[in-house]
């Protein structure tokens, strides 16, 4: 399923409490409302002085040419049609840690769950949750796999052929540097390469130029401020309270606020003498240098627009840092700021678990102490987001972060 890589196999789909399916069926559709709202809200920044702070913070660090991209009218409105939020299961539920609208392992998990309800397992999202839900929210689409993301393109191989058989087509992967432009004409393409690594995708701009003029269509749509982890933080913005809580149904506000881990945004910008960062009880950032190892139990991570943006790359957890350390990423983050934006949040901690996994020395399962991280995957049609299976990652139990790793365990989610 993936070039190169390699996980740990377990004998059983990792159960889910009834609660927690509730929980996460429901966030699909909260999370594809705060995605409008979060469009709504940029473009209202494009159009008027109120918000145009927002605007121009999620513009930092872009060339021009990526800014009028994402403004275009023809994609107004779009939005992603798949949605995987990045849940930490704690304690007390699950904590989102990153809302991925161009996510690896659909394929992985569609596999899976076919794979595990052949052995009597009852998977969420069902046996062809995965590839029926691919169909209906990209019906037609081919693949376009870019250098940077060529590690995935086994499992969208594996999906493209699945979904030949289910609908009698010809979708095609296709890889940008065995193409000619002319070649897409009229096409829909499923995008799996990143807006900020468009300088290594051939034909980028003639290929970019030719969705400007309707010649053919990407999906997810080219909104680089979209795929900013700097909305988390805003979510939390004192000023933007109004707006969230008239965009947003009271459920989809109420499930988002105990899901989404307080944050901010990690501007160096100087406050007035009277004022405090909200809930840090700081003055200026640089009193978070002198906070206690229990004080620093707080993650820094970088938004967005960066190669450092994905997987576990620029992240920084204070508490698993010693003083030194975490003094010199506070320093670091604001010292990239406009140009790489950082946000700030509280971290989960994430619960211990006992899961079986396959030991292949002795030929036998055994129990793994692990932290888990889970993966909805959502596809949307209209107005309705729909949950289409749930890959867990269970990391060993001494890992801070849950990624996936040669010694983690990948299986689907099951219902109780």
């Amino acid at each position: 399923m993936f070039d190169g890589k390699e996980w740990v196999t377990s004998p059983e789909a990792f159960p889910l409490s009834a609660e927690l399916v509730e929980k996460i069926t429901a966030l699909g559709n909260a999370a594809l409302a705060f995605q409008r709202a979060c469009n709504e809200l940029y473009l209202a920044g494009v159009e008027g002085e109120k918000y145009a702070w927002v605007t121009a913070l999620l513009d930092q660090g872009k060339p021009q040419n990526m800014i009028q991209l994402g403004r275009e009218k023809r994609w107004e409105d779009a939005l992603p049609r798949v949605i995987r939020p990045d849940l930490i299961l704690s304690e007390t539920g699950v904590s989102i840690a990153e809302l991925d609208s161009l996510p690896g392992g659909m394929g992985l998990t569609g596999w899976l769950n076919r794979t595990y309800a052949s052995l009597g397992e009852r998977v969420i999202g069902g046996a062809e949750g995965m590839i029926e839900g691919f169909s209906k929210a990209y019906p037609g689409h081919d693949f376009l796999i870019s250098r940077e993301s060529a590690g995935y393109q086994p499992e969208m191989e594996w999906l493209a052929a699945e979904l030949n058989q289910l609908e009698g087509g010809e979708r095609q992967v296709l890889n940008p540097w065995e193409v000619e432009p002319h070649e897409l004409g009229g096409r829909d393409l499923y995008r799996f390469f990143e807006l900020w690594d468009l300088d290594n995708v051939e034909h980028s701009a003639a290929l970019l130029n030719m969705a400007r003029q309707g010649e053919l269509s990407f999906t997810p749509p080219l909104k680089a401020y979209l795929e900013e982890k700097l909305w988390l933080a805003l979510f939390w913005s004192p000023a933007l309270k109004r707006w969230w809580e008239e965009k947003l149904a009271p459920q989809h506000l109420s499930l988002l606020q105990e899901c989404i881990p307080q944050g901010w945004v990690f501007d160096p910008v100087e406050l007035p003498l009277h004022a405090e960062w909200p809930d840090l009880h700081v003055h200026s950032w640089q009193e978070l240098k002198k906070f206690g190892n229990k004080e620093r139990e707080l993650v820094l991570k970088i938004s967005g627009f960066a190669e450092t943006a994905w997987g576990s790359r620029g992240v920084s957890i204070g508490h698993d840092l010693s003083g030194a350390e975490w003094s010199d990423a506070i320093d670091d983050a604001l010292a990239r700021f406009p140009q790489n934006p950082h946000v700030l949040q509280r971290f989960t901690r994430a619960k211990v678990i006992a899961h079986p996994m396959w030991n292949e020395v002795e030929a036998e399962p055994t129990m793994m102490q692990g932290r888990v991280r889970l993966c909805p995957y959502y596809f949307v049609n209209g107005d309705q987001a729909t949950l289409s299976g749930v890959l867990a990652t269970i990391v060993p139990a001494d890992k801070k972060i849950l990624h996936g790793m040669r010694d983690a365990i990948l299986a689907p989610c099951k219902y109780p």
